[in-house]
């Protein structure tokens, strides 16, 4: 389409230059592409427009569903909980009918029960954190080797720090990898 419409230009340019003006048929040919152009542009934007309502409303309902799973779970849990409290408290190990069978089974290690999580001490607790390159260097270094190769060996993931790296490369610093430029975005209006 480029270079249908620099022929088009170029066409239109040399007949302004030989006759002093453009053929009525360039000119038809020029505005009949310009529709065209308009045409492509609003069904972009009418596309764009549409997929970005469609990915909102996706991520609302993936939130509705996970609040959703999350209401069944706690079902299935008090209902779990009710079936082992009506067989206890009757002393019964199992309950039958004609499809299914309920036991009261005993687990094949001890579960462990939290119904106060602020009363739990620091030491009985997992932390996940998110640290800051220059801390975490510093806090490694801080410790004994004894204390920091657990430490290091306990990290689930790491990724790069946008806003440490645009100061690193603003400082001069260069990065192998990775880059700071002003990109582009298409705005609708």
């Amino acid at each position: 389409m480029d270079s249908e419409l620099d022929a088009l230009l170029d066409q239109i340019q040399d007949e302004i230059e030989e006759h002093g003006e453009a053929s009525a048929e360039a000119m038809e040919r020029l505005h009949v592409f310009c529709q065209a152009m308009d045409v492509k542009i609003d069904q972009i934007g009418r596309f764009l427009r549409v997929m970005e309502t469609r990915a909102e409303y996706r991520k609302k309902e993936s939130a509705r569903y996970a609040a959703r799973a999350k209401r069944a779970q706690s079902k299935i849990e008090r209902t779990e909980s009710m079936v082992l409290y009506y067989l206890a408290s009757h002393n019964l190990k199992k309950v039958e009918s004609h499809e299914f069978t309920l036991k009261r089974t005993k687990n094949s290690q001890d579960s462990v029960l939290v119904t106060q999580p602020d009363s739990v001490p620091d030491d009985l607790r997992r932390f996940e954190a998110k640290i800051d390159g220059p801390l975490w260097l510093d806090v490694i270094d801080a410790l004994p080797k004894t204390l920091a190769e657990p430490l290091v060996a306990s990290v689930k993931s790491s990724e790069p720090s946008n806003s440490a790296i645009k100061q690193h490369i603003a400082n001069g610093g260069v990065i192998e990898g990775a880059s700071v430029k002003r990109a582009y975005h298409p705005r609708i209006e």
